[in-house]
Parts: structure tokens; sequence; C-alpha cells
């Protein structure tokens, strides 16, 4: 009986530090939430505002075409975005992971602080690079490679390129994680049984990683879907995405319900990829995110 008065006693006395963070979880992300949710089952007022109406209007117009074109585009944009940052991100966190202490902390370093820039001016960055007469450009033809400035802007080539840029550590940090906490006991003990390199890696290697990737992949999906900067500042308007359209129905068209109801499915979207994540890493928490 004492142990658990003591266990008891303990929870009873951190209850007052635990006060602010449950204060700052209902002020700042479940109010937020449900006034989202109940906006999304209201009506649009002719002019402004909302009229206070229970309706499914905004759910059913989910289901125009139009809009349904602009999910797929974000969903076909996302699942590639996620597959270019693994190919790409894979390697660099295994071989990064593989170095000396020294080295992998200078490797890390360098991955991180291009990020400490505003993230606003980095894509502008990226718009010199590739404007007609930016820096690829000039040095393609220079080099005789080609005779006009090829169109690297305002496609989804270079949405893509501003995408796996933005969220390249993701995956590559996650993956690094997973790495670098490998039991290479394992790894060497297949190699023992005879397994090459390639089937070492297959077998061993990539399941034991497995974590780390399911994890990448969750946190460069889900913001890829409503990076909607990104898709305006190197789209050129022209790619429409998620965050685009949220963007557009709360400030441009002022149709609040609807921009709600879109939140509303895209965090559905968000808890759903999550959820199929835990299952299939047995996480039982989201640490295995952060």
């Amino acid at each position: 009986m004492k142990p658990r008065a003591k266990i008891h006693d303990r929870r009873k006395s951190l209850s007052p530090a635990v006060i602010p963070m449950y204060l700052w979880t209902i002020l700042f992300v479940a109010v937020p939430l449900f006034y989202i949710l109940g906006m999304s089952f209201l009506k649009k007022a002719e002019t402004w505002g909302v009229v206070m109406e229970f309706s499914l209007e905004s759910y059913q117009g989910i289901f125009n075409p139009a809009y349904l074109k602009v999910f797929g585009q974000s969903l076909l944009i996302a699942l590639l975005t996620t597959l270019i940052t693994l190919l790409l991100g894979y390697p660099f966190a295994y071989f990064t992971a593989r170095l000396p202490k020294k080295w992998r902390s200078i490797v890390l370093l360098l991955l991180i602080v291009p990020f400490w820039t505003n993230s606003l001016v980095r894509i502008y960055g990226w718009i010199i690079l590739l404007q007609g007469n930016g820096v690829v450009n000039s040095a393609l033809l220079g080099a005789g490679i080609i005779d006009t400035p090829l169109k690297l802007l305002y496609n989804i080539g270079s949405v893509l390129t501003g995408m796996v840029y933005a969220l390249m550590p993701f995956m590559i940090l996650s993956i690094y994680n997973s790495v670098e906490k490998m039991d290479w006991s394992v790894v060497e003990a297949s190699r023992d049984l005879g397994a090459g390199k390639w089937k070492a890696f297959l077998t061993t290697t990539l399941p034991l990683t497995m974590p780390g990737i399911m994890a990448g992949c969750v946190l460069v999906f889900v913001p890829s879907v409503g990076l909607f900067f990104i898709s305006d500042l190197l789209g050129g308007g022209k790619i429409m995405l998620l965050g685009n359209l949220i963007k557009n129905e709360l400030l441009s068209a002022h149709n609040w319900p609807m921009g709600a109801a879109l939140s509303i499915v895209m965090m559905a979207v968000t808890l759903l990829l999550i959820y199929l994540y835990k299952r299939v890493s047995g996480e039982k928490s989201l640490e295995g995110l952060l």
C-alpha cells in the first residue's frame, strides 16, 4: 500500500507543473480546432462571414471536380517529394551515421545551418538560380550546352525542387537516428552467414531502419501537402496545392466554411497517416516522429 501511496503523492505533487501545459493545449489547440470544426458546418453568407445555420454544403462541395483535381495534384506532388527525399536522403543519412563522430557532427551542422535562415529568403534564392537569366541558365549557356534559356521556373519541376530542398532534413535526420541506433552486430552476423553486401542490406539493414524511413515519410508527406508559399513562389500560381486552396477560400473567396472543411479533411488525412505509422511501426506514442 505504501508504494501506491507514494506514486499517488508524486502525481499529485506534479499536477501544478502540468497545469500550464494543459492550459496552453486547451487555449491554442483544442479551442481553435473546435472553432474550425464548428465553422465547417455553417453556411457562407452572401457577402461576408457566415450564417449560423447547420449545413453540410462545404463537405458536399469538396467532391467538386475542381477541388478533387487539387486533391489529386497535392497527393501526387507529396508522393513525389517523399520518394525523392527518400532516395536522396537515405544514402546521405546512412553514410553520415557511419562517419567518425567528429566528421558526423560537422556534416549534421552543415545540414542544419542553412535552415537557420528564413524559408522565404531561401526560396527566393532558388528563384534567382532558376530564372531565365539566373545562375543555372547562364552557366549552361556559357558552357555551350544550350542555345536558349530553359524554362526552369513556374512548373511542377521547380515546385518539387523547392519541396525537396525544404523538407530533406526531416527525412535525413529521421533515417540518421535509426541508422545510428542500429545494432550492427546483426548485420555482421548476416555477413558471417554468407550474405553479400546487398543481400545483408536488404534483409537486415533496411528492415532495422524502417522506423526511421516511415517517420521521415510522414514528416515529409504531411507538410508537402500544405506548403502553399513554395507553390506560389516557384509555381507562379500555376500549381495549386491543398494549402493554396485553403488560403484562397479563406482570404480571397471569403468562404470560411469551405476553408474550414478543407482544413478538417487535411487534418483527418494527417491523423490517418500517423495512425498507420503507429500501427506498422509499433510506436505507442509520437516519439518516433520527433
